[in-house]
């Protein structure tokens, strides 16, 4: 597992994920998505687009076929759901995953 980032609710492993999209498609908030990488094996990676968005449900955490992604220590403080979340969320999924460039 690699060391949390200062202030970070969620952080991923680049070197485990295979960029699956299983969290992205799990993640209720709309923290996660896909970013293009031409360095990666698929040619994408999982982006942290706003780690205070974060909910800390666990989903993408639990669903990680690699253990590439984690979530903080109940500690933290987390964001509630809200509309906004839930419509990036889905936006970001009607995307194929990928990252928003504008923002919902």
């Amino acid at each position: 597992m690699i060391e949390q980032p200062k202030d970070a609710a969620v952080w991923v492993d680049e070197s485990r994920c295979k960029a699956c999209n299983i969290c992205v498609d799990y993640c209720p908030s709309g923290t996660l998505a896909m970013r293009y990488d031409p360095y990666s094996i698929q040619g994408m990676m999982i982006e942290v687009l706003d780690s205070n968005s974060c909910i800390g449900c666990r989903d993408c955490e639990t669903h990680c076929p690699d253990f590439a992604i984690y979530v903080a220590d109940k500690g933290f403080k987390f964001a509630k759901l809200t509309e906004e979340s839930k419509k990036r969320a889905e936006a970001i999924k009607s995307n194929n995953y990928m990252e928003l460039k504008e923002s919902v």
